[in-house]
This record gives structure tokens, sequence and C-alpha cells, in this order.
């Protein structure tokens, strides 16, 4: 795998790597303590987009990705204990904007399904504005 794009992620919080290659990602993420909204157990939802954008922006694979435009569906309750698999594929490109689809499932149940818009701006969004970029 040639990693070419949010290389400082917490793997833990967003997901691993396991395979990037040709306009497709497959990340897992175990679901851990820290993401539990309520005493029932129940996985708040922000962590399962953070999974869900990880894999898009790895289906890109380029250094400057962003994310411009998500729309997401929330299918499955995640509980504490679950092993997530995330699979991203670019489905549609045109010069610098990528539309990536991204599916998350539990088992071979569908918890989370959404499409990403997709930038590849020619310098990093932050340089010139004062940061290390």
């Amino acid at each position: 795998m040639n990693i070419q794009t949010h290389q400082n992620m917490d793997t833990r919080l967003c997901g691993l790597p396991e395979r990037v290659e040709n306009g497709t990602a497959l990340l897992s993420m175990q679901t851990l303590d820290c993401m539990v909204a309520d005493a029932s157990g129940l996985i708040h939802g922000g962590f399962l987009f953070g999974l869900a954008d990880h894999a898009a922006m790895l289906a890109v694979n380029h250094p400057n990705v962003v994310l411009g435009e998500s729309t997401c569906r929330f299918l499955k309750p995640v509980v504490l204990g679950d092993l997530l698999i995330a699979e991203a594929k670019i489905i549609h490109s045109k010069g610098k904007k990528y539309e990536v689809t991204v599916s998350l499932r539990v088992s071979s149940k569908i918890v989370f399904s959404g499409n990403f818009i997709c930038f590849t701006p020619e310098k990093h969004v932050l340089a010139g504005n004062g940061s290390s970029q």
C-alpha cells in the first residue's frame, strides 16, 4: 500500500487501512469505550462518519485531498464491541473532483452508506494561511 494522504490519522478512531489501491480502499475499525454515547453501548455516529470519510480520502489517495460535500444514511445502530469494515470506491471523477461511495458493515449487515465529493487542489488547503504546510 502506498498511502499518500491522511498519514497522521489515529487509526483507532478513524479506521485502519487494510487495502488501498486503484481508486478503492478497505479499512477496519474496532469500536472502543471512548466512542460510546450512552449506557446502552451505542457508538456515536461521528465515529462512523469519521471512518467513512477516512475511507473516501484513501480511495482518492492524493496528498491534498479534501472533502467538499457528503450525503449519508445511518442504517443500523452500532454498539461497543462491533468490528466495522469500510469499503470505499471512486465511482466518477472529472478533473480534480471525485465522487466516492462508502459503505460500512458489521459482519454482513450494512450499517451506513454515503456519497462523498472530494477535491484535489494543487496545494494543501492550509498553504499560505500561516500554517506549517
